[in-house]
């Protein structure tokens, strides 16, 4: 074994990234008390809750069970104002537990890493950023994200249009105002449709460019009073039991209930209860065969169909915004409020890209195949190179200068979707082939694992951890494995790395874990219990 008492680099542990991860990440590597710092290109911590600052961006699932749950103090001190919590009062929330356990210390902002290389003499990896400075550490940890690298459709003239241009993850820090003026928003996955009635309250006119049209179903969001949360805490104890014994994480719980085993009536009776409920019930409480049957999904797609009828005045409207040929749950269901009401607005049109497809973006508007718009003001919700993306925008090099991007051309290769192969001392806390769902809590669980296997690398002297090959096979056959059935892997979506603005990214890969989060656990924790013999420990 070696020490690491020789020759130290400058941290202990390097976090790329100051958003849920990585806030976390620098809170336990606190309490190791070893030298840490994080390096995050914002200017301010948040991640996700610091870039996405649209009008209308909130949670998709409850804010206390989204929340983290390491801090006693956190859970008795915090006040959630809403069950569905806004962007502004999740960014307070970070910064909160930023504040309560002095992370800025060991933070640093706008600081763009652009190069991470291992070196191997020094057993210790070297990063640069964008002004050319160097930091060396003998742990990295990466905590950049599933959606952090936004993309532009694939349009000539993109860089032409004169008016002003925004994209909903790199939304300003102050107000815009679009009273009086003719908006357009290109693309109609989650963010859209968080923020589309937003824009149209003010907007002179506003035309929504669809390709794709997404699936959404009420979010039913309501105030939090003191009584209310007073209880709510009181049921923390709970509520964390429910959570961590949840597929997904979430509160809401799988059924085993059949869909064969009930009778039509029987069905829509409890699809309008599930319906007419907060969260995520309709999605993860559905009939067991709802995501992998798509007979069974046929009959929820044309249930929240005959929804999006009713609730769209325009029959030509209301069909355009029906998904045609995916069913209900296979892509992430996003939450609305007012979505689909919107469309009765008369300042409110629906342009259909598959029939119309943008031609070019131009010094003041777009212009369609069959018509040209004068816009003031373009909003792109075009999405992110997901999971993978925020990965391929540092030049990351292993053991001989492997390059990471070489070693997942054909998709992820890991370890645990902690580590990979080549990569000594590297860990990912929400990287692909992790169990995701509840996003804070899937983070509680990683970071923590690599807390711990950290802490005994220190406390026996090992100076390099690597996965070994066997084990990296193993780990991405046994997840493209599980996900062979689920019928969300057999869409073009985010999820399964499929971005048809980005060259390359047309082939859909197995990216993330979709078994649950307690086998996920179950697994993780046999390999720190089996003291990681299943890697390479110098």
């Amino acid at each position: 074994m070696g020490s690491l008492d020789t020759k130290q680099p400058d941290y202990d542990v390097l976090i790329i990234g100051a958003g849920l991860s990585g806030c976390y990440a620098c809170y336990r590597m606190r309490q190791l008390g070893v030298k840490v710092k994080v390096l995050e290109t914002g200017s301010s911590v948040g991640g996700t809750w610091f870039w996405n600052r649209y009008p209308g961006a909130r949670f998709d699932c409850e804010s206390y069970t989204y929340g983290f749950f390491f801090s006693q103090d956190v859970l008795d001190e915090w006040k959630w104002s809403e069950h569905f919590a806004p962007q502004e009062e999740t960014e307070r929330y970070i910064r909160f537990i930023c504040d309560k356990y002095k992370l800025w210390e060991d933070m640093q902002f706008n600081t763009r890493v652009t190069r991470a290389h291992w070196q191997a003499d020094d057993c210790c990896w070297k990063l640069t950023d964008q002004s050319g400075r160097i930091y060396t550490s003998r742990f990295l940890i990466t905590g950049i994200g599933l959606l952090s690298e936004p993309t532009l459709p694939n349009i000539p003239g993109v860089n032409d249009f004169q008016g002003e241009a925004f994209h909903t993850s790199r939304w300003p820090e102050n107000v815009v105002d679009f009273k009086d003026k003719d908006v357009g928003i290109i693309g109609v996955g989650a963010t859209a449709i968080q923020i589309i009635p937003e824009v149209a309250r003010t907007a002179k006119s506003l035309t929504v460019f669809q390709r794709t049209p997404n699936w959404a179903i009420p979010l039913h969001n309501s105030k939090i009073g003191p009584d209310e949360m007073e209880t709510i805490r009181k049921g923390y104890p709970e509520l964390l039991k429910k959570i961590d014994a949840s597929r997904l994480s979430f509160m809401h719980e799988g059924i085993d209930d059949s869909i064969w085993d009930a009778t039509p009536e029987e069905r829509e009776a409890f699809w309008e209860l599930m319906y007419a409920q907060p969260g995520f019930g309709f999605w993860i409480s559905n009939y067991k065969e709802t995501l992998t049957d798509l007979k069974a999904n046929a009959l929820v797609s044309d249930f929240v169909a005959k929804k999006i009828r009713q609730r769209v005045k325009d029959p030509w409207t209301a069909e355009k915004l029906i998904p045609k040929t995916h069913g209900f749950g296979l892509r992430r269901v996003p939450m609305e409020t007012h979505y689909y009401e919107t469309y009765n607005q008369p300042n409110v049109r629906l342009v259909d890209l598959l029939e119309t497809p943008v031609d070019r973006i131009k010094e003041d508007g777009l212009q369609t195949s069959q018509e040209e718009f004068k816009i003031d003001a373009i909003i792109y919700a075009t999405g992110f190179s997901a999971i993978t993306g925020a990965f391929e925008a540092v030049d990351f090099r292993g053991d001989d200068g492997t390059r990471l991007l070489d070693q997942w051309k054909e998709g992820p290769r890991t370890y645990l979707g902690l580590t990979t192969q080549h990569f000594p001392n590297f860990f990912m806390s929400i990287g692909p082939h992790q169990a995701y769902g509840n996003i804070p809590r899937s983070i509680e669980y990683a970071v923590g694992w690599i807390s711990e296997c950290i802490e005994y690398l220190m406390q026996h002297h090992i100076t390099c951890i690597e996965p070994k090959e066997e084990w990296v096979e193993e780990w991405t056959e046994h997840v493209h494995d599980i996900g062979k059935d689920l019928l969300s892997n057999t869409v073009d979506s985010w999820m399964t790395g499929v971005n048809k603005n980005l060259a390359g990214k047309q082939k859909r890969t197995i990216a993330r874990y979709s078994g649950s989060a307690l086998d996920f656990r179950s697994r993780c924790n046999a390999v720190a219990a089996a003291h990681y013999d299943t890697f390479t420990l110098k």
